[in-house]
């Protein structure tokens, strides 16, 4: 295919490179007065053409280039323009580099020997050949929308299996039969979720067929590589469609399969509240509440949110059905899977405290205490603003009085929290005494004892809000007065480690009625301030 496939405007874009991309013009015309080829490709080509002409989205862009010349003479032709060179990649056949920047670090570019892969079946890593050719490079990649390439000075575009056209439809397509394709590296199945996901496109129908007959075979991909990808899926602009492919060909089973396992979870008493599709609405509301771009622990926390339903799913005898302690449930498989792909030990703690505490605000229309409102703060932490978008986002109901009652619980309890936070600085609360104050008081030796005068001030503090040291000492008198038995404790928890964590705004974890409808029992355990025993009302 040759240029004049392009539309004038296209040309137009792509001959700006030189103007988004200088290096590529500096770097096309070192290569050729070496004899050697040089084309821009991949991402960067096709977020050129998608930018449409906003070169200011191109600038942070990294640069991929693949050439006729090998790896070494790659090394000799970059050394004097480069700041700095890796050659981590360099067995691949990728020398990497970052150019010198006159204001501030330069860009980082890559540059790839053209190569013509083959993988053994069941290795994770490919038989690197060296190409002869840009068309036998481009045939090896995953699909045809990163398939094309701009030769370098001559800006000279080149698209062999219409990626392009493609590009426009919102097609994806592999560039060779997918199954010879998916075949080569398993992975490229899970970069066609990705990119449905990142392009909003819809797969080739022998490409999807290809990836259900061959899913089982994305086992022999490293669980890294399989992270990676997904965490693009899900940060993609339209994630819901990527998951929704996954689904559909298998591969969800060994990416997500808690996730997979909701499309048999159905409620009967609730049968639109199908929650695999529950889930991936809550997923399109915690999007719709981004504020700052995508928030990758939110997502990931809206998909894993109801995982522990299948697990807990019970049908009684009168046709309501309970997820009892699914919340509790769902936080442990979410460590589980995330711990299995590889993630990062913040990412895995902050997804599975959201999964574990997406209910607690449930009891609130039974009514808080302000010590209720202090607790949810603090136990939330740095989660707080994010537990609330999700429980904004858990709301899927179609009848609007009842959502739009849950929203304003919601608005009204952030305004509680906010005037509470400026009188109290409630994300520190703590005592006005510690325990080597409370031991020095009571005259007593570090013990059970300790951590318990430590957790009886803890309480006063959240029920009746600051309190100066004064006040407390008085309190830990009074408390002291009914243990005449003090003296002598064995050594136990302290009074910076032994304050037990509350699951709920009053000490236990809720169980009721869910914001997508589902009934679960609420009694007086679970509802906070003395509510009543009930079924719950499914108004979610």
């Amino acid at each position: 295919m040759t240029d004049d496939v392009l539309t004038t405007d296209q040309a137009t874009q792509l001959g700006r490179l030189v103007d988004v991309y200088p290096e590529a013009r500096e770097l096309g015309e070192r290569f050729a007065a070496a004899g050697h080829e040089l084309y821009l490709v991949g991402g960067t080509v096709r977020d050129t053409l998608l930018a449409g002409g906003d070169a200011a989205s191109l600038e942070q862009l990294d640069l991929d280039f693949a050439t006729s010349a090998a790896p070494e003479e790659v090394e000799r032709l970059l050394r004097p323009w480069a700041d700095a060179i890796w050659l981590t990649g360099a067995a691949f056949g990728t020398v990497s580099c970052r150019s010198r920047g006159s204001e501030g670090p330069g860009r980082i570019v890559e540059i790839t020997t053209f190569r013509a892969d083959e993988y053994t079946p069941g290795s994770r890593h490919p038989d690197v050949t060296y190409g002869t050719s840009i068309e036998e490079d481009l045939a090896r990649r995953d699909l045809t929308v990163n398939a094309m390439a701009v030769q370098v000075p001559a800006f000279r575009f080149v698209d062999p299996f219409g990626g392009l056209k493609d590009l426009h439809t919102r097609a994806l397509r592999t560039p060779i039969d997918p199954q010879l394709s998916f075949g080569d590296d398993p992975l490229r199945m899970l970069r066609l979720a990705r990119f449905a996901a990142v392009l909003d496109a819809a797969p080739a129908e022998a490409a999807e067929a290809a990836a259900l007959a061959m899913s089982d075979q994305l086992a022999t991909v490293s669980a890294e590589r399989i992270r990676d990808e997904l965490v693009k899926l899900i940060e993609a602009r339209a994630p819901r469609r990527g998951i929704e492919l996954l689904l559909r060909t298998g591969l969800a089973d060994h990416v997500l399969p808690e996730f997979a396992e909701l499309r048999h979870c159905h409620d009967p008493m609730h049968r639109h509240k199908d929650v695999e599709a529950h889930t991936l609405a809550v997923l399109d509301n915690a999007i719709a509440l981004e504020e700052d771009g995508p928030d990758l622990v939110l997502r990931l926390a809206a998909v894993m949110h109801d995982v522990g339903k299948p697990a807990t799913r019970e049908i009684h005898g009168d046709g309501t059905v309970t997820f009892h302690h699914h919340d509790v449930v769902g936080a442990r498989m979410t460590r589980a899977r995330l711990r299995e792909l590889r993630f990062d030990k913040r990412t895995i703690k902050d997804v599975s405290e959201l999964v574990r505490m997406h209910l607690r605000f449930h009891t609130y229309k039974q009514g808080w205490t302000d010590a209720a409102v202090r607790r949810y703060v603090r136990d939330a932490g740095h989660l707080y603003g994010r537990l609330n978008a999700l429980t904004r986002a858990d709301v899927t109901t179609g009848n609007a009085r009842k959502a739009a009652r849950i929203q304003r619980r919601v608005d009204e309890l952030e305004r509680r929290a906010a005037q509470l936070r400026e009188q109290e600085e409630m994300e520190a609360v703590r005592p006005a005494v510690d325990g080597n104050a409370i031991m020095r008081h009571l005259g007593i030796a570090p013990g059970p004892a300790v951590g318990e005068a430590w957790q009886h001030l803890l309480e006063l503090r959240l029920e009746r809000g600051p309190m100066s040291e004064e006040q407390a000492l008085a309190a830990l008198d009074e408390w002291a007065a009914s243990r005449p038995e003090l003296d002598g404790e064995a050594a136990g928890d302290g009074p910076d480690g032994g304050a037990p964590e509350e699951d709920g705004p009053d000490g236990v974890a809720p169980e009721e009625d869910g914001p997508d409808g589902d009934a679960e029992d609420v009694d007086r355990r679970h509802g906070g301030p003395g509510g009543p025993a009930s079924r719950g009302d499914p108004e979610r």
